[in-house]
């Protein structure tokens, strides 16, 4: 029996997840529960089109069906706090948040910790003895070294390469073609920009950026 997918969120990350559904033979997506655009409405812009069918009210009744699962593609990089909170209020049990791996992933079995409702974009990649939290993303070609401990809700982003022995806060996103150096923290909340590299550790709530990566500002909820 197929497992039904339920998508939170809109294109970008949601439209990720939804080509490795397409991938993976017992699972079906049933498309985008979504707070802005109006129900019915396709998102994708080529052949693969998918429909919002409902709001975040709506989800307790999707769930009724023992075979529905859900996917967060939550990825605000205005307030992932706020996101965050608006996940949390859901109240959605962990075991629904379904799992997304791209064949080319690479998540050593028996050697990583991976919660619920995480994506493996395609080409990105664990270390042995990682950690990754619940409601966690790794976008394209990212990398999580050996030791590292990602905690929940957070995300890396394409091209970025995160050394061992690294602690990543709770709703963390580090941007694109960031490095972060191995036994560096970054804060719960923090914003890692672009092409930065981070070798001391980041307060919660802060904004870095550069090369060395500097705080650009505290992030005020």
């Amino acid at each position: 029996m197929n497992r039904k997918i339920i998508i939170l969120g809109g294109i970008g990350a949601g439209l990720i997840a939804a080509s490795i559904i397409d991938l993976i033979d017992d699972m079906e997506l049933l498309g985008f529960i979504n707070e802005s655009e109006p129900i019915g409405k396709e998102l994708g812009d080529f052949e693969r089109k998918f429909k919002v069918i409902g709001r975040d009210k709506d989800i307790p009744e999707f769930l009724k069906d023992e075979c529905t699962y859900v996917f967060s593609a939550f990825l605000d990089m205005k307030n992932k706090e706020a996101s965050y909170n608006r996940l949390k209020k859901l109240g959605i049990p962990e075991e629904k948040f379904i799992n997304l791996q791209h064949p080319s992933a690479i998540v050593p079995k028996g050697y990583c910790k991976v919660g619920h409702g995480v994506m493996f974009a395609p080409l990105s990649q664990l270390s042995p003895d990682t950690t990754v939290s619940n409601n966690c993303i790794l976008l394209p070609n990212s990398f999580l070294g050996h030791n590292s401990f990602m905690d929940e809700f957070s995300s890396i982003a394409t091209n970025s390469v995160v050394g061992a022995h690294v602690h990543i806060g709770k709703g963390v996103h580090i941007g694109s073609n960031a490095t972060i150096r191995e036994k560096v923290k970054i804060g719960d909340f923090s914003f890692v920009g672009m092409g930065s590299v981070v070798l001391e550790d980041v307060p919660n709530n802060s904004v870095v950026v550069g090369n060395p990566a500097k705080i650009l500002r505290t992030i005020k909820n």
